[in-house]
């Protein structure tokens, strides 16, 4: 690497005081400055930790993350070459639970060391048998799955997770458990559950029970002697009317997430990472990482933003293989969770900025414009990812698991990948099992220097976050967004964007990303309870898409960030950052 190369200009975001605070808290180890913690990932993760500053792999490793242009996950920031004991995956999928008080204990204590390490945890409760059912053993009654829940609730509000962030659960029963109701009213209130997200699993055959008005049999398992049925549109009001007052549950479409695994042929998927962008089978695990768009964005001669297209696809391969690499860097809390990791080698490779980026370039958040350019992002991601893990695993070869004539028949593989790129991966296996995924990418882009997170339009143009004096000694500060900062563009806020094309983006994504999806729909306060049920069916009829999570902005529950608008006008509204839920006094 050149010298003219070395002096690309660095556009210090990371300097503004609050991302610096941020990155600093969140990622950095005693004195360490940003600079310094991105040559410790840069040599830790260039196949070669010797590495000095002038070798070719691990400088260029540096320029890419020095200035931002991907952004690893939080957790991969924090752990990688720091000598911390710490997890460098953000999430997992803990084991099938057994239907047994041992089994049970089993599995939560596996999830506490997991919290413990700084991983976030999914779990499927459907495999618990429903309350008052017989335990035969002891002659007495089971208590039921929701209240098994409140075990694992406990450990995860005990144990703080490494870093300042306490540690983040899913939980997921299907709509066919007889508790289903229990479970999805579980949540209406502000104490019960609170470390957990919850989602309920539907399958295509329950959807089809709902737009055809039929019964629904809840069942626990095949044989089993659980009586009871429902009007099936019945369930799903009630399902809706607790998203439509409290935020959640949210739907995952299982049926889309098996069809559309690239592991079809050997695994089976009943849950997902806290956030829903990873599902993943017992044990498994997410690394991830965003590029941050707005780091390509440049000035042409006339004065206009551009893409720097090129550099963009230069940089996907040294990134596929700086993840790859932290797989085997990674600590792991539990032994399957590395076997299971190492099998199969998943990576999640997505976008942040988006909203910024594509909006500086001319394109309203949903517009049709902007969905023909985030088509383009995704598909260029994919492809250059899978040839770049192609070629990986030419040099290092393939995923253990790997099984060519299978894999090569996944309908992602079939439907999303270039035939060429099909021909490199029938030759020579492919690294990397899963390659593209879309996470909230929240605290990242703060230490991005607030640049619009994930897929998400951008929320405001200042605001307050009230959670970050939660954990230091510092006052909680004005932010502003990081395209009108910038860029001088202020984009289509997230109140002002209409349900579809907050579906158009959710569609999309889902068609490019291999595993799943985090993203928000935000509708108004005064939508209509039947529009709010239909973006849930209008969102399963997007094939690829895996789940949905739609909020009404007049809520239930606050948040932590503050509108500084509103806050003037003597008023305060709030939004959690992670469901996207506003409310306002």
């Amino acid at each position: 690497m050149d010298q003219a190369q070395l002096a690309l200009p660095f556009v210090d975001k990371i300097g503004l005081p609050f991302a610096d605070k941020i990155h600093k808290i969140k990622y950095r180890s005693g004195d360490e400055t940003f600079t310094e913690s991105m040559w410790r990932l840069a040599r830790a993760l260039s196949d070669n930790e010797e590495a000095e500053f002038f070798d070719e792999r691990a400088t260029r490793l540096y320029l890419i993350l020095r200035n931002q242009r991907f952004l690893p996950g939080g957790r991969i920031q924090a752990a990688i070459g720091s000598g911390r004991n710490i997890t460098a995956l953000n999430c997992y999928v803990m084991d099938t639970i057994p239907d047994s008080l041992d089994g049970i204990m089993r599995v939560a204590s596996e999830a506490a060391e997991t919290l413990k390490r700084g991983g976030g945890v999914g779990f499927d409760f459907s495999t618990l048998r429903p309350r008052n059912s017989e335990i035969v053993s002891m002659k007495t009654e089971s208590s039921g799955p929701v209240s098994f829940m409140e075990i694992f609730d406990a450990i995860c509000g005990t144990i703080k997770s490494a870093g300042w962030r306490r540690g983040a659960m899913m939980g997921v029963m299907s709509v066919e458990h007889p508790d289903i109701l229990e479970f999805v009213r579980a949540k209406q209130n502000s104490t019960r559950l609170t470390n957990f997200n919850i989602s309920v699993s539907v399958s295509d055959k329950f959807i089809d029970a709902v737009r055809k008005d039929l019964y629904w049999n809840f069942k626990f398992q095949e044989g089993s002697q659980y009586d009871g049925s429902m009007r099936a549109r019945e369930v799903w009001d009630i399902i809706m009317e607790s998203a439509w007052d409290y935020g959640e549950p949210g739907v995952i479409f299982i049926d889309h997430i098996n069809k559309y695994n690239n592991l079809w042929y050997c695994e089976d998927i009943q849950a997902t990472n806290p956030c829903g962008e990873q599902p993943l089978p017992p044990y498994g695990a997410c690394a991830l990482g965003s590029f941050n768009l707005p780091a390509y964005i440049e000035r042409s001669d006339d004065g206009s933003w551009v893409f720097n297209h090129e550099l963009f696809l230069e940089d996907i391969p040294s990134v596929v293989r700086m993840m790859d690499n932290m797989l085997d860097e990674a600590i792991y809390p539990l032994d399957q969770q590395r076997e299971e990791s190492l099998n199969k080698r998943r990576l999640g490779l997505g976008f942040t900025g988006v909203a910024n980026a594509l909006e500086a370039l001319g394109h309203p958040y949903g517009s049709p414009d902007f969905i023909v350019a985030l088509e383009g992002f995704y598909s260029d991601l994919a492809n250059e990812a899978y040839r770049a893990s192609a070629e990986l695993a030419k040099e290092k070869g393939a995923f253990p698991a790997y099984d060519r004539d299978a894999y090569l028949q996944s309908h992602y593989i079939t439907e999303r990948i270039d035939p060429f790129i099909q021909t490199q991966i029938k030759k020579w296996g492919i690294r990397n099992s899963h390659l593209v995924s879309q996470a909230p990418a929240g605290t990242i882009s703060l230490g991005a220097g607030n640049v619009s997170s994930g897929i998400e339009p951008v929320w405001a143009y200042e605001y307050y976050r009230r959670d970050l004096d939660k954990y230091t000694e510092f006052v909680p500060e004005l932010l502003t967004d990081y395209g009108w900062r910038v860029f001088g563009v202020k984009g289509k806020l997230a109140k002002d964007c209409s349900t579809s094309s907050h579906l158009n983006v959710l569609d999309v994504a889902s068609r490019y990303c291999d595993s799943g999806v985090s993203k928000t729909i935000n509708v108004s306060g005064d939508c209509d309870f039947d529009l709010f049920k239909n973006i849930y069916m209008e969102a399963w009829m997007g094939a690829s898409v895996k789940g949905c999570t739609a909020f009404r902005i007049d809520g239930q529950r606050e948040g932590v960030m503050v509108d500084e608008a509103a806050e003037r006008s003597g008023g305060a509204c709030t939004i959690d950052p992670t469901s996207g839920k506003k409310s306002c006094d």
